[in-house]
Order: C-alpha cells, then structure tokens, then sequence
C-alpha cells in the first residue's frame, strides 16, 4: 500500500512538473513590458538632453547678437546689470525653496546678488 502512495506522489509531482514547462510565465510578459518602459525612458531622456544641448548652443550663438548691459554704478559701489531672464530664474529657484548658496551655484552670480534680486522681486510683487 506505501509502495502505491509513493508512486502517485511521484508520478503526480512528475505531472505537475510537465504541466508547469507548458504553463505560460506571466512574469516574462511584465519582464518584457518593464524592458520596454525603460528602454523608452532612456530614449526620452537621450532626446531631451540633446533638445537641451541645441538650446544652449542656440543661446550662447544668440549671446553675441545681444549689446552686453554697461554696468551701473550705486553708491560708489560698482554693480553688473542682470538680465532679466537670470532674475526670473534667480526668483523661481526661491519659489522652489532653495538655499542662497544653491542659487548662487546655479546661477553663477554672487550671494549678494541673489539676494538683491530676491528682495528687488519681492518688493515688486512679481
């Protein structure tokens, strides 16, 4: 009788066995899915970064069609017009909540400056 459960367990555990081979991976389908998200996401992001790349080339040509601002001079104190683009930036650094020193770095202008235009901006109310 031991000898008769033991080959049915054998024998069904072989079944199982064949049945699963045939069985369709439904992980394979999201494997394949995720593979293809991805590799659209770093397509993307490629095509981005060289819009972005075009752009600055763009910007930089474009640099030299502009008359550079002559400085004006404070108080005795010698201060660099900024253009208005920078100041935009400058102001949506600080809606974004950054440091002084993050948008000093990210706008390659002083502290001080920062800080001017922040307060310029917000006494305007922009």
């Amino acid at each position: 009788m031991m000898e008769y459960i033991m080959f049915g367990l054998l024998s069904f555990s072989l079944l199982l066995m064949i049945v699963s081979l045939f069985m369709k991976d439904r992980y394979k389908e999201i494997k394949s899915e995720l593979e293809q998200l991805s590799m659209q996401q770093i397509q993307e992001t490629y095509q981005i970064k060289r819009k972005l790349k075009v752009l600055e080339e763009e910007l930089l040509v474009n640099d030299g069609d502009f008359p550079q601002p002559l400085p004006t001079y404070a108080s005795g104190s010698s201060k660099k017009e900024i253009h208005a683009i920078i100041k935009n930036q400058v102001w949506s650094l600080a809606q974004q909540g950054l440091s002084l020193d993050q948008i000093a770095k990210q706008s390659s202008l002083s502290i001080e400056d920062v800080q001017r235009i922040i307060n310029e901006l917000s006494v305007r109310g922009d």
